[in-house]
């Protein structure tokens, strides 16, 4: 216990060093910038800023997956549902990593072999082309939206964290910094600086999980009992902190609500399902999904060492207490073991994932705005590519503006719990029509219309009328303004249903008949690869 105590008193003075913090932060900025440049300076074709020349192996893509897919949710979140929570905490990582597998299993090979550059050319390929790619492109930028809401306040939670920041005023300072960083690498680096900045950001993010969680392990001697004992001995819950229900005990439907969403969310994802277009054939794909699914397990495995390990050695309370509330237990725990070294480095780490996560998700947003409502609804397929990126580059700047305004809005909340909800809004609006488009020969465009809008429509809603929006101490409005009508905080239990319904009634009631053909073609493309380097045109 007296070593505890030892390390308990080295993670008060939290801003002990800053400036060996923020020296370590600006030169891992300026590294990434580098390669941000070198890359985009390759960058002549649509394609290159798109889908970075399909000039990836499937090692490198495989890491740029996990890099893309290991953000700050997993990182900072999950620790920190895991280090407060416990049991109920673990449960992200579960979901996350089932949720993954899901995604492989059922959509990310035949999507990659249907697709150009975005998932409506997948769900408009044997459709109406402008109602399905509006619609799309919409859900799109919703979940892409919600997705950075999370990455944000991740960014601001850890950068107040070693500044010492814990003032509205500076935590929002922090966020704008952020996000015109986020703007300048997409702008620069298009899908080719994106992708290397996520491989580097994958390779340091589980060799420093990697090194902590031995270094947690070896503290308790190498056993994970001992490890969990102590967390129980440090923790107020006692021994609650290893049984379920410490979170979602009182409410066990939210629990259900959350596992729906973070099970079948991913397979919904643009920004993740996009990473498969970056490779030149279908035997590449399949050797990144090998290499992304033992990275993305590995990397799950460690959160649940050093959630339990921030339990232990920094405590619950040294935690919420903290700059960015829960999403500080990494860097805490890093202070605990390394002092500001340590701290500065993992800090580092974690901005890292933020950067090429938020990159990756801004630059989706920005393909599927320029290629599927500039290029194909407004210019009806006869646009220039040049005019396209443009199109992509301007709306970079608008999505990164907004991104700013919402993070800001958003400091304070679990980031995990923010990605859950994007997971939620991904499962309800897009995978019903991922599914059917894929799998069902009788959809329609009317199916799909109604699917996305209304699994869209419903998720965002329910969210608005949830504890989240108000009526609790944790809400964006506080508790002093109560409009919570929807009891659950995701609401993927209602919306999830209901967007898959909506798609099948839309089918079943349309008096228009799609062409067998397309529908004949997109199956064997889906299962072969054949054709899928063209243009998806029809």
């Amino acid at each position: 216990m007296n070593t505890l105590q030892i390390l308990a008193e080295t993670v008060k003075p939290v801003e002990n060093n800053p400036v060996l913090n923020i020296s370590i932060f600006l030169a891992f900025v300026a590294v990434t910038l580098i390669i941000v440049i070198r890359s985009g300076r390759n960058n002549k074709t649509a394609a290159d800023y798109y889908a970075g020349g399909r000039s990836f192996t499937g090692p490198q893509n495989g890491f740029a997956i996990a890099g893309d897919y290991l953000s700050a949710a997993s990182f900072l979140g999950i620790v920190g549902a895991i280090a407060v929570t416990g049991y109920d905490g673990f449960m992200y990582s579960i979901g996350f990593l089932v949720a993954w597998l899901v995604a492989l299993l059922l959509v990310a090979e035949l999507m990659r072999n249907t697709a150009k550059f975005t998932m409506a050319d997948v769900l408009s390929f044997r459709l109406k082309q402008g109602p399905v790619r509006m619609a799309a492109a919409t859900t799109t930028l919703a979940v892409c939206f919600f997705y950075l809401l999370a990455q944000m306040a991740g960014a601001g939670g850890l950068v107040s964290l070693l500044l010492g920041i814990n003032d509205k005023l500076g935590q929002s300072i922090v966020v704008t910094v952020v996000g015109g960083l986020m703007i300048v690498y997409v702008l620069v680096g298009g899908m080719k600086g994106t992708t290397w900045v996520q491989i580097v950001k994958a390779f340091l993010l589980i060799v420093g999980a990697f090194a902590m969680t031995v270094w947690v392990l070896a503290i308790n001697g190498f056993n994970l009992s001992n490890l969990l004992d102590s967390a129980v001995a440090v923790s107020a819950a006692g021994a609650d902190i290893l049984a379920p229900g410490l979170k979602y005990g009182a409410n066990p439907l939210d629990f259900i609500s959350l596992a729906l969403a973070l099970v079948l969310g991913t397979a919904g994802l643009p920004h993740v399902l996009m990473r498969f277009y970056t490779v030149p054939t279908a035997k590449e794909a399949r050797r990144s999904v090998v290499w992304a699914i033992w990275l993305i397990g590995a990397f799950y495995i460690f959160t649940l060492v050093l959630g339990f390990g921030a339990a232990s050695l920094v405590g619950a309370e040294t935690i919420e207490a903290a700059p960015g509330g829960v999403n500080s237990a990494a860097p805490l725990l890093a202070l605990a073991l390394g002092g500001p070294l340590l701290l500065g480095f993992i800090s580092a780490i974690a901005f890292a994932t933020i950067l090429a996560v938020v990159a990756g998700i801004t630059i989706t947003a920005a393909t599927s705005f320029a290629h599927d409502i500039y290029g194909s609804v407004i210019k009806k397929g006869k646009g220039n590519p040049d005019d396209e990126v443009k199109v992509a580059r301007r709306t970079v700047v608008v999505i990164g503006i907004l991104a700013i305004a919402g993070g800001i809005g958003v400091q304070g909340q679990n980031i995990a719990f923010l990605v859950a909800l994007a997971f939620a809004v991904a499962a309800s609006a897009n995978l019903p029509t991922i599914l059917y488009s894929l799998f069902w020969r009788r959809f329609t465009t009317r199916g799909a219309v109604w699917s996305m809008y209304g699994g869209l429509s419903s998720a965002v809603l329910l969210i608005i009328f949830s504890p989240v929006f108000s009526g609790t101490p944790t809400s964006m409005f506080g508790e002093a303004v109560d409009f919570a009508i929807f009891p659950l905080s995701n609401p993927g239990i209602v919306s999830i249903p209901l967007g898959f319904f909506l798609g099948w009634l839309g089918s079943v009631t349309s008096t228009v008949k799609e062409s067998p053909k397309l529908a004949a073609e997109m199956a064997v493309r889906s299962l072969t690869g054949h054709g899928a380097e063209k243009a998806v045109e029809h």
